[in-house]
């Protein structure tokens, strides 16, 4: 456990480290590799790439940040591709609420780290996680013709909510999962262990 927040501490702060960047998008075979802040400025690009019909799996890596509105709109286009989603490195905020929209999702393999940050406001207990999780992932109900338009989604607190993580080990991987409020910065060591939160029994991620 010790190792795996250290690990994540040092990953945290490479990227903290450096300038937000829009999502960068690579196409090899079926995968489509995702790297970067999911924005507006790449979300037309990724539509029309699950629009063409070749795109089997999203590969997110490294995509911290963004807004519920932009990450709703990449997260449409993965359900109508029926595509699944994978994680390599850190997958946090809107990146988490994209990936969630696989048909299948989960983290890749390798010797990396990696984690996901799904962004809640308040911390609920280990028996609310999976309704929680469920509601966060549920997309916004299309209003009835002449009807008002779903509320606006509260926006997100930087580096607030449920953290899993996954580190390589000798013999095989070590998940972990914790609450994190915001205030850890750089060091996750702040951030409380969560009990009772199997990324697999929650549906976070899928075997």
């Amino acid at each position: 456990m010790v190792k795996a927040i250290v690990v994540w501490g040092l990953c945290l702060a490479g990227i903290a480290a450096m300038p937000a960047r829009a999502a960068e998008l690579e196409l090899e075979g079926t995968r489509l590799h995702v790297t970067g802040t999911l924005n507006g400025d790449s979300a037309a690009a990724f539509a029309g790439q699950l629009g063409g019909g070749q795109v089997r799996t999203v590969v997110f890596e490294d995509s911290t940040g963004g807004s519920f509105d932009v990450a709703e709109g990449y997260a449409q286009a993965i359900r109508r591709a029926g595509a699944n989603t994978e994680v390599r490195g850190m997958c946090h905020d809107a990146c988490a609420y994209a990936f969630l929209a696989g048909k299948e999702h989960r983290f890749g393999r390798g010797l990396h780290v990696n984690s996901l940050l799904v962004p809640l406001r308040t911390r609920t207990s280990a028996a609310e996680l999976e309704k929680t999780l469920v509601e966060f992932r549920t997309p916004p109900a299309a209003p009835a013709d002449g009807g008002v338009p779903a509320p606006a989604r509260e926006p997100w607190q930087p580096a607030q909510g449920l953290l899993f993580t996954a580190t390589p080990t000798l013999f095989g991987r070590i998940y972990n999962s914790y609450w994190c409020d915001g205030t850890q910065g750089r060091d996750p060591s702040k951030c409380a262990l969560v009990s009772d939160a199997d990324p697999y029994k929650l549906g976070v991620l899928t075997p």
